[in-house]
Order: structure tokens, then C-alpha cells, then sequence
């Protein structure tokens, strides 16, 4: 059974250390976000990541997203920047905004899903942040669920859920919950909105007039 950490201020040095064994040894953590919960894998170990499709029933070919502490580590992951990309992240991160960015060679086809985009946010949540920036790289951020069930909220029920799965689960109050995180890839050109979500498209609009919305 997945061990739960209640957070603690005195402890953060104790569980990022904690995170970043497991988490190198390629087993599986949840942590809470702006919206959901997240299951997090170390996004350059494969095994890992076979895990976590395994444990989603998600289909291979379906990309995950990463949480980043930064524009640093979107360096790390992309081939270049696109303008909108720029204005995007100055605008609304850290928040539930995913970005697709055009991925750097190399990146895992678990990621991409066999595209050339790898999609990045910024987590809002302090906590969750803060250990991503201590780690020093990415996690994966796919939502706590079986595929075609509803993101969890909160630590318990991950804990019922995917508890014999999970090595750790980060236990810093309820997530929010509501809609999930909009998705725009700004490697198309004009920037096109993927996903309808927690940022509105109006708002969108106002810092990328030409962002182009599927119908």
C-alpha cells in the first residue's frame, strides 16, 4: 500500500528526498495539482513509464503532459520556442494551461505519443512546484484515473484506487477539482486550441488574437 504524506513545512527537505528515490528507482507517485490529481513518473526512465501506461489501461499511442518547474526545464524539453509560446507562459503560468510545444529528438514515444509535440504546464500547486524545481526534472502529469473514468481529488481516494500501485501519495488538501487544464499547441502555426478547459478560450484571445479553435 501506497505510503500517504501528509505535508508538513519541516519536512519538504525529507519528502523531496523521498520523491526522488522512488521516483529514480521508476515506481509511481500521485501528486495533488490546480486541478486534480496527477500521477507522476520520471519521465526519461521507460520502465517507468511503461508503468504508468499499465496502470491507466491508457493506449500507448495517447501522449502524456509533463509538469516543469520553469522555463529552465521547458528548455530542457523542447526544440525551440515558439513567440506565442513566450507570451502563453508570461500570461498564464504557473495555472492549468498545457502547452505543445515541438519536442527536442529523443523524448519517449510515451510522451509524444509518436508526434513531434511534447505537451508542458506549470503547476499552480505550491507544494507540487516546489518539489518539481527541487528534483531538478520534469514528472509526468497525466490525471489520477483509469482511462475513461473521472480525475480524482483527493489523496484517499487515489490511495483506494491505486494504492498497491503507488509508492507515495503527497497528502497537501483537497485538489479543486472543476475542469481540467486547456490544452494549445503552440507549434502549429497559428496556435491551435487542442483542448477547451480551466483557462477560457477569451482570455486566450486576448493575448493570441490568431489562436484557431477546432469545431
Amino acid at each position: 500500500m501506497a505510503a500517504v504524506w501528509q505535508w508538513r513545512e519541516e519536512q519538504a527537505k525529507d519528502l523531496w528526498r523521498e520523491v526522488r528515490g522512488h521516483l529514480a528507482a521508476a515506481r509511481l507517485v500521485a501528486l495533488p495539482t490546480e486541478t486534480f490529481y496527477a500521477l507522476a513518473a520520471h519521465p526519461f526512465k521507460e520502465e517507468a513509464l511503461a508503468r504508468l501506461f499499465a496502470l491507466k489501461g491508457r493506449a500507448p499511442d495517447k501522449p502524456v503532459l509533463l509538469l516543469v518547474s520553469g522555463l529552465d526545464m521547458v528548455r530542457l524539453l523542447v526544440r525551440d520556442i515558439p513567440e506565442e509560446g513566450y507570451e502563453l507562459m508570461a500570461r498564464f503560468w504557473p495555472g492549468p494551461l498545457t502547452l505543445i510545444f515541438p519536442a527536442k529528438p529523443g523524448l519517449s514515444r510515451w510522451l509524444t505519443g509518436g508526434t513531434d509535440g511534447v505537451g508542458l504546464r506549470q503547476p499552480l500547486q505550491e507544494v507540487t512546484l516546489r518539489l518539481i524545481a527541487a528534483l531538478g526534472h520534469p514528472v509526468t502529469g497525466t490525471s489520477a484515473n483509469r482511462a475513461g473514468q473521472p480525475p480524482m481529488t483527493g489523496a484517499a481516494e487515489v490511495a483506494q484506487a491505486f494504492g498497491d500501485d503507488l509508492a507515495l501519495i503527497l497528502d497537501a488538501g483537497p485538489c479543486p477539482g472543476g475542469l481540467p487544464s486547456t490544452i494549445v499547441d503552440v507549434g502549429a502555426n497559428p496556435p491551435r486550441l487542442v483542448r477547451a478547459g480551466a483557462v477560457a478560450v477569451a482570455d486566450l484571445l486576448k493575448t493570441i488574437p490568431d489562436l484557431v479553435e477546432e469545431r
